[in-house]
């Protein structure tokens, strides 16, 4: 503080501390906690608010498992809520979008810190961040618009012989990881870029010359070293492909649900707001709750995704 008052005056100091301070209350911390209170509320007439109805309780939390849904686990028939399935399916696409974002991510990564020449790094960075200047619903749209059945994506491989036939691409959650993965592995890219371009260039040299082969030089020592920049992207990737809206509702299929269309359907279908915030906060919790138990699994710490 006494940093940024040397810098910038004492005025307009606490100028910009009101204006984030102003940001962080109203806009994140007051809205929050209204909806919090209200997910314990049930969904009642306007003339019927406040009286002997409206009272505390966890039933729109144990909405989640209401109605059924056959399905099979290890080729075992079962009967799950079909919110939960929902949810579970949101969890495993987004690590599976996560995994996917790191294998991509980590190759360009590597190459941008230790391999091109310096005077074109600019030119690459920038070409990186020519999709963040268009908004997520554009290119989700533009996404829809490949990978149509009579898109241009399927006129090029028909045209190049690589398929007798167009591919539905948009079926089941295929095309919503595609557009997921389009959308947030730059949150992936930049974080293990800047953790790799930390590391030391003679630790790679001297086990490349001790006959280390390149595998086992990535292994042992440039994945460890990236292990905040591993972590801090993973996360990013994952709490936001999780609550992602707007990719799975343009892109999904008649066969896919992500658990935010659900939210979004107690809210603007049923105009239960008081539903849709537990399961706002059910969301929050149980993905939160995930990625510790994961940070606990690998040894990661809150200090290294810090850095």
């Amino acid at each position: 503080m006494q940093d940024l008052i040397r810098r910038y005056g004492l005025g307009l100091t606490g100028l910009m501390c009101l204006i984030v301070a102003f940001w962080l209350l109203m806009l994140v911390i007051i809205p929050n906690i209204t909806l919090f209170e209200s997910s314990f509320r049930p969904y009642l007439p306007v003339t019927e608010i406040g009286g002997p109805r409206d009272t505390y309780s966890f039933d729109n939390y144990l909405k989640v498992f209401d109605g059924s849904i056959e399905t099979t686990f290890l080729g075992i028939p079962i009967t799950v809520p079909v919110h939960v399935m929902t949810f579970f399916l949101t969890i495993w696409y987004s690590v599976v979008v996560t995994v996917i974002c790191f294998a991509l991510a980590y190759p360009i990564a590597y190459y941008m810190a230790k391999i091109v020449n310096p005077r074109s790094l600019p030119t690459i960075l920038l070409l990186l961040f020519v999709p963040l200047w268009v908004s997520e619903v554009l290119r989700a749209f533009a996404w829809w618009i490949i990978l149509a059945f009579k898109g241009p994506l399927n006129s090029l491989l028909l045209f190049i012989g690589a398929i007798d036939k167009p591919v539905r691409w948009i079926t089941d959650y295929d095309a919503v990881m595609i557009g997921l993965v389009y959308t947030y592995i730059l949150f992936m890219l930049f974080p293990l870029y800047n953790a790799i371009s930390s590391l030391d260039t003679n630790q790679i040299e001297a086990a490349e010359d001790l006959g280390a082969p390149w595998w086992k030089i990535h292994w042992r020592i440039v994945l460890p070293h990236a292990k905040p920049g591993v972590a801090s992207g993973s996360v990013m990737v994952f709490m936001l492909s999780a609550g992602s809206l707007l990719v799975p509702s343009i892109l999904g299929s008649t066969t896919s649900q992500w658990f935010t269309q659900t939210i979004q359907q107690w809210m603007n279908d049923a105009l239960d707001w008081n539903t849709a915030s537990a399961y706002a906060f059910l969301l929050l919790f149980l993905c939160t709750l995930f990625v510790s138990v994961v940070m606990w699994i690998f040894r990661v710490k809150l200090s290294d995704i810090a850095k």
